[in-house]
């Protein structure tokens, strides 16, 4: 599944490629794709005309926002791509679902083999304060993740954004204390933090030298301090490298490129694999019916 720096590096090349665009039409061949609308035809019709004035993103899902203050929401989910071509006389992969033409010229289309993704239209609530506000993690900045909360309240309760709600270390250690949870296991809870995965969990725990088991509420000042900065600079490393395709390729940019992330991961898929810092081998475990990549000697 795309996480965190694979959808941003999609919000990225959305932002330089669709702002200012205007939508002449859109076909949906999957009525799966936009399932929260009753029908395709009233989701057509609420993007049909309007112009895209920006693009955000909170954890996995991409914001783009109309002119009509509504938000095209997409989540690429287990298999999704979203690529943007110049000619509808490109060849379509199978499995695109919905199509939608630029004025201007050019196609975005929403690839889904697994159809798990979706895209929907979201209205933002009128004159609230904060969407769901009540239920945000103590310590979220009032910055773009706050904001972004606003516009879609069907994303109000994901936690939050590692890279859009900075906060302080004693803050993040405050929410860790909050749960008694395995790191994994937290930190792969969108409803605690939005945008983490299998892979980057995995990387982000061998950067800051903790096990995947260790209790939330049982770490040090230090450890705490070691896992909000490894968590962050993982992201931020993943995301300069436009995130991380995989043997299955299902991941790709906005125009059908590869990432360059895998050729860094330290743990991930590396079973058996000399460690890069201690030489011992990596060690593959199962939580949650997950794989799970570490190093023994390296994280404690």
């Amino acid at each position: 599944m795309p996480e965190l720096p694979e959808v941003e590096t999609l919000r990225q090349d959305l932002a330089k490629e669709v702002v200012g665009k205007i939508v002449k039409s859109v076909s949906v061949t999957n009525g799966r794709s936009v399932r929260r609308h009753p029908s395709a035809k009233h989701f057509r019709g609420l993007l049909e005309g309007r112009t895209i004035k920006s693009v955000g993103r909170l954890g996995k899902y991409l914001l783009l926002t109309l002119d009509s203050k509504d938000t095209l929401v997409i989540h690429l989910g287990m298999s999704g791509q979203l690529l943007r071509v110049k000619s509808a006389k490109e060849p379509k992969p199978k499995h695109t679902h919905v199509v939608i033409v630029f004025t201007q010229g050019g196609e975005l289309r929403y690839v889904d083999p697994r159809t798990f993704g979706e895209m929907f239209v979201s209205s933002p609530l009128s004159d609230a304060p904060a969407a769901n506000g009540a239920s945000l993690p103590v310590g979220m900045a009032t910055g773009d993740g706050a904001a972004l909360r606003r516009q879609v309240p069907e994303l109000a309760h994901l936690g939050f954004d590692p890279i859009e709600d900075m906060m302080s270390w004693d803050r993040f250690g405050v929410l860790l204390r909050r749960h008694r949870a395995g790191l994994k296991s937290l930190l792969m809870d969108q409803e605690f933090v939005s945008g983490i995965g299998n892979l980057y969990s995995d990387e982000i725990l061998f950067s800051a030298g903790l096990r995947y088991d260790r209790t939330s509420d049982g770490l040090s000042a230090t450890e705490v301090r070691r896992l909000y900065r490894a968590m962050v600079e993982t992201l931020t490393e993943a995301i300069k490298h436009r995130g991380s395709t995989l043997v299955d390729e299902q991941y790709r940019d906005l125009f059908g490129e590869a990432g360059d992330y895998q050729g860094s991961h330290q743990v991930y898929d590396r079973e058996n694999a000399p460690c890069r810092r201690c030489r011992n081998p990596i060690v593959r475990a199962k939580v949650g019916g997950r794989s799970t990549f570490y190093c023994e000697h390296c994280q404690v």
